[in-house]
C-alpha cells in the first residue's frame, strides 16, 4: 500500500431488515457534504456496501487494490446502541447470521486460514477519549457483533496492514439526525487521521495482530466497552 496515499475511503451500508433507511449511510452522505476539513489534504471517496457478504469481500478487496487509501472508514448501524461505538478490532469466525441474500460465510469464517483477530492500527480508546461531539457519547468497543459489517472490517484491515476502522452509530432519531451523526463522523474521523499518523511514524500500522498480541486482561475483560 502506498503510504503516500491522500485518499481516505468512508463506506456505510444499505438497506437490511427492517431497516429500509440505514442510518450509516446517511450520515456518510453528510459526511461527503462536510468533507474532511481542506488542511488535511485528503481526498474523501464515499462508497456504499450492500449487507452482503460475497459482495462485501469483492468490493473491499476492490478498495484496497484500485484505491490504495491512507485509510478505510467502515460505518454501520448498530440497532441498539445509544452512543457511538469505535470498534478496535475485527474477528474472524461467528458469522452465523444471514445477510440479505440468505447466504452465510462456510463454517462462520472471513478467511479460512487467517488470524483469530485482526486489530486496527488506530487507538480507538485514544480517539475516543479525544472525539468531542455535542449531543452524543463517542464509546469504546472490542467486540463488532459478527455480522456484515464486523466481517468487512477484519476483510479491511487484512487488506489494508492495519490501516481501517470501524465505527457503529445509533439508528437515525429526533435526537440524532443525519446532519449530527455526519459531524460526529467527520470530528472522528480526523482524530483518527491524526492518530494514524502518530502510529505511522512509531511504525505501528504495519502488520496485521493475532491474539497473541492481546493482554489476558483485554481478551477476558469487557467486550464492549
Amino acid at each position: 500500500m502506498d503510504s503516500q496515499s491522500s485518499c481516505v475511503v468512508v463506506t456505510g451500508f444499505g438497506p437490511f431488515r427492517q431497516h429500509l433507511v440505514n442510518s450509516s449511510w446517511e450520515a456518510v452522505k453528510e459526511l461527503s457534504k462536510l468533507g474532511l476539513g481542506n488542511d488535511l489534504g485528503v481526498e474523501l471517496r464515499i462508497l456504499q456496501l450492500p449487507v452482503d457478504y460475497k459482495e462485501v469481500k469483492k468490493r473491499v478487496t476492490r478498495i484496497w487494490e484500485d484505491l490504495q487509501p491512507q485509510l478505510a472508514v467502515h460505518v454501520g448501524v448498530d440497532p441498539a446502541a445509544k452512543a457511538i461505538f469505535l470498534e478496535q478490532c475485527g474477528k474472524n469466525r461467528g458469522y452465523r447470521d444471514a445477510d440479505i441474500r440468505g447466504f452465510r460465510p462456510e463454517h462462520g469464517l472471513c478467511l479460512p486460514d487467517g488470524p483469530e483477530v485482526i486489530a486496527s492500527g488506530v487507538s480507538m480508546k485514544a480517539v475516543s477519549r479525544r472525539a468531542r461531539v455535542e449531543g452524543v457519547e463517542v464509546a469504546f468497543s472490542r467486540d463488532a457483533g459478527r455480522y456484515v459489517c464486523d466481517y468487512t472490517y477484519y476483510l479491511s484491515l487484512h487488506h489494508g496492514n492495519g490501516c481501517a476502522a470501524l465505527i457503529h452509530i445509533p439508528p437515525l432519531s429526533r435526537w440524532l439526525p443525519a446532519s449530527l451523526l455526519g459531524k460526529a463522523l467527520q470530528v472522528i474521523i480526523q482524530e483518527m487521521l491524526e492518530e494514524t499518523e502518530k502510529a505511522r511514524a512509531q511504525g505501528l500500522v504495519h502488520g496485521k495482530l493475532g491474539l497473541g498480541d492481546f493482554s489476558q486482561r483485554e481478551l477476558t475483560g469487557g467486550l464492549l466497552l
